[in-house]
């Protein structure tokens, strides 16, 4: 008997984004990687942290969340990365993996 239980091993060609930005406050680097998993969301890493996250516009939205995922410490940088996230990853309709 197999210890584990292979679920998927998929290969897939992607399109993966780097880019790096300045606010008045704060650095920030990302690799965003645009993939036909996770539902059609974007995986968001940083690559200052190793942070990452699979984002959706209404995650985008929730700042609270942003603040928690990325260890951002206070709410105006929040709120500076949800309008960056907004103007760069697309608003496209999510797939539903088990429909």
């Amino acid at each position: 008997m197999e210890l584990f239980e292979k679920l998927y091993d998929e290969h897939e060609n992607v399109k993966v984004r780097f880019i790096g930005f300045t606010t008045e406050h704060t650095r920030y680097d990302f690799g965003i990687i645009y993939t036909n998993m996770f539902f059609g969301k974007p995986l968001v890493v940083c690559m200052q942290t190793g942070r990452s996250t699979l984002l959706d516009p209404k995650e985008i939205e929730d700042t609270e969340y942003l603040q928690t995922v990325f260890r951002i410490p206070n709410k105006q940088q929040a709120a500076d990365l949800a309008e960056f996230f907004s103007g760069m990853l697309p608003s496209i309709p999510f797939i539903t993996e088990y429909e």
